[in-house]
């Protein structure tokens, strides 16, 4: 996606370039031209094609407006000047009104921002309209006729991802399995790393699966059927290094990089037989994964399928240890998950080879197919923040108040380049809401910024006055930022700044002084930011985390408390659109952390707890969003059936969980956080019975207690006591 985010925008830029050409347009409408098309492409996020349309048919007027005033206003330094700051209110204002407005609103202060750069005066406004209309056109062609984004197109590109993703997290499975004591620390961190990049692919297709899919029931199927494959992709690597631990692994092994590795012991060592049998089915599993269902002939791969779906029944599990045993059960339903999406994504498949073990599996998925169709819609709740409580009213005094400081400290640096500095203030302030995030992405800009000026003084003494070079090295260093943003804030500045310094080699402003003016206007605008955001309705790190920690735990009980009452017989409702919202909610606390992380940050010891607290809500999101999927099989499963005492085991487990958020939003500094005894001991003093292992019961069990387990977990570092018998914890 970020691929094609650069190509689209650097063909809007080379066509604009190319039609300018012919024309015999001048360099500095050149100029012009390209950083329109490039605002005019990359400003528009919506995802359906008539939105974005709509978007850049509007998009025109606002920029030949701003245009318009900038030529007008340039001699008056004052009204000017009072402009630009309303201008750059209203921008941040209109974030308010969703992609269109945010897109509007970059486009009206990125083309005012042009027309500061390229000096525009009003005898010249008729050659910038006709310059700006060939942008926008350019830039409408390449985005709908040569590289067009659509959900329809997007979405198959992100189910293939997802299973690009899938088999390399298989494949590190693999490799955990055989291991050495030296190795296994360098294995986990792939295995960390290949788990949170499978989740965020499961993220990306969620998000693109309402547009990109023809009605509700079928991107309700596609969902279901990537959080089944997430979901025991992640259980299968969790029982696996169980399996090779001495002792009992913690879950939050798999979330947290620090983690101390597990003791490995002999468990595996003196079963050479169902190692070898493990490790075979672990490969024709990655082989199920990579193949696709055209790809599919003879019988084969059916009896492959076949095999590992046996491993859900107790009877064809090998003689081996219970741990071991679990693994084979694991892997069992990995294939089940595997079968299930491949039926979502490539349709109907041959089922003459089947075994009764893959015919009780596709009954199971007819089954939840049906159950799909009926389901209601979930609403989002609204935002009923209102005046400065709305995060897009504060940035906007912020940004405002901040700029104007820009522009007055910019007039004393330079009286012609004076807007990097307000360029540098509107930019921090962009996708942050804290105080500590604005301040990070400062220190990331001057820091790409200082890097970017080496690397222009170098590319403008390499081309010289060779016009159309300089015009290659601008367009890849374009493709770099777009290409790079999601990734490093500071490398997508770092190839901002190089691409100024071509820019001005080609307008013929070059020199050595400039470039530092650069770093000096952009240090200035990233303080002015901070002292902006820092007098003006400020937000501080920490309240807008315990915020965003009280969204999470609340969505966390949501999903868990739904989840047992559906296990427990309770309606049916939409267990995985809830799961959903906790992940989103918990991506959000984790960039929320990022100042509090950050390497430059001097507070050591609460580094370690922000990493500790969210590798916690990690492990508890995944057990959530693995009884969501169990929750969602009971109305209609042959196998599951709803058990009225788990509603008891569950209570604890949100009564624990409403403590803490009492206690993050300082609404109650009254009560305990009960640890009491295990989930498992309290159903069998209840009359549970012998639990086996390989029981849907024992499986709901595991996760509830693991959830008990992080949520006192929780209430340590945030300093909420604990009651309970000492000792007391889930085995």
């Amino acid at each position: 996606m970020r691929l094609m985010a650069g190509l689209r925008t650097v063909g809007a830029i080379v066509l604009t370039l190319v039609v300018l050409a012919l024309l015999d347009t001048d360099v500095t409408l050149m100029v012009a031209g390209a950083m329109t098309a490039m605002v005019s492409t990359f400003a528009i996020k919506e995802k359906e094609v008539r939105g974005q349309a709509v978007t850049l048919a509007l998009g025109l007027p606002v920029a030949l407006t701003a245009m318009s005033l900038g030529a007008l206003l340039h001699t008056l330094v004052v009204a000017g000047d009072l402009f630009f700051v309303l201008l750059i209110f209203g921008a941040v204002y209109c974030r308010r009104f969703g992609d269109r407005g945010t897109a509007l609103g970059l486009i009206g202060f990125q083309v005012y921002f042009v027309s500061l750069f390229v000096h525009a005066t009003g005898p010249a406004l008729p050659e910038l309209y006709l310059t700006l209309g060939i942008a926008f056109v350019c830039s409408a062609v390449v985005r709908f006729a040569v590289v067009p984004e659509t959900p329809t197109r997007t979405l198959p590109r992100l189910r293939e991802a997802f299973r690009a993703r899938l088999a390399q997290l298989m494949a590190t499975q693999l490799e955990l399995l055989d291991a050495g004591p030296d190795d296994l620390d360098g294995v986990l961190d792939d295995l960390r790393r290949h788990t949170a990049r499978l989740h965020e692919a499961a993220l990306m297709i969620q998000g693109h699966l309402e547009e990109g899919t023809r009605d509700a029931a079928t991107a309700g199927l596609v969902e279901r059927r990537v959080a089944e494959a997430e979901i025991a992709a992640e259980r299968l690597g969790m029982l696996i290094l169980n399996a090779r631990s001495a002792d009992r692994a913690d879950t939050i092994t798999m979330h947290l990089p620090d983690a101390p590795v597990p003791a490995t012991g002999t468990r595996l060592g003196t079963e050479e037989e169902a190692l070898a049998t493990l490790r075979r089915d672990l490969r024709a599993l990655l082989l199920l994964v990579a193949r696709r269902a055209p790809d599919d002939r003879g019988t084969a791969l059916a009896l492959v399928r076949n095999r590992l779906l046996g491993y859900r029944e107790e009877d064809d599990l090998p003689r081996a240890s219970a741990a071991v045993q679990d693994v084979f059960r694991g892997l069992g339903e990995a294939a089940r998950a595997v079968l299930g999406l491949r039926l979502a994504l490539d349709g109907p498949q041959d089922e003459s080879d089947d075994s009764p073990a893959t015919t009780r599996s596709r009954e199971e998925f007819d089954a939840e197919d049906l159950s799909i169709v009926g389901a209601d819609e979930t609403e989002e709740p609204a935002d009923d923040r209102t005046g400065l409580d709305r995060p897009t009213t504060r940035a906007a005094f912020q940004v405002a108040v901040g700029s104007t400081l820009a522009i007055i400290g910019g007039e004393f640096l330079s009286s012609q380049r004076w807007y990097w500095a307000v360029l540098t203030c509107w930019v921090v302030f962009l996708n942050t809401a804290s105080t500590g995030e604005i301040l990070v992405k400062g220190y990331r800009r001057l820091v790409g910024t200082v890097l970017g000026v080496v690397a222009g003084v170098a590319l403008a003494g390499l081309v010289g006055n060779h016009t159309w070079s300089a015009f290659a090295l601008v367009l890849l260093c374009i493709f770099g930022m777009w290409f790079t943003a999601p990734l490093s804030y500071a490398l997508m500045s770092f190839f901002t700044t190089a691409m100024l310094g071509l820019l001005y080699t080609l307008l013929n402003t070059y020199s050595l002084d400039v470039l530092v003016l650069r770093i000096e206007e952009t240090a200035l605008g990233a303080a002015c930011g901070i002292i902006g955001a820092v007098l003006v309705l400020p937000v501080h790190t920490d309240r807008r985390t315990d915020d965003l920690l009280g969204t999470v735990l609340v969505r966390l009980r949501d999903v868990v408390s739904a989840a047992v009452e559906q296990l427990s017989g309770g309606p049916a409702v939409d267990l995985l659109g809830m799961a959903r919202d906790l992940d989103t909610a918990l991506d959000e606390l984790r960039a929320s952390i990022q100042p509090l992380t950050h390497p430059i940050t001097p507070l050591r010891v609460r580094r370690r707890t922000a990493r500790y607290l969210v590798a916690l809500l990690e492990t508890c999101a995944y057990h959530a969003r693995s009884l969501a999927a169990t929750a969602e099989l009971v109305p209609y499963s042959k196998t599951i059936a709803a058990d009225p005492r788990l509603a008891r085991a569950g209570r604890r487990i949100g009564q624990n969980i409403d403590l803490l958020v009492a206690r993050v939003l300082e609404e109650s500094t009254e009560g305990e956080v009960d640890s009491g005894f295990s989930i498992a001991a309290m159903l069998e003093a209840a009359g549970a019975g012998a639990l086996q292992s390989g029981t849907v019961t024992f499986r709901v069990l595991r996760h509830l207690q693991r959830l008990d387990e992080g949520v006192v977990g929780l209430a340590r570092p945030l300093d909420v006591p604990v009651s309970g018998p000492k000792g007391s914890k889930a085995g």
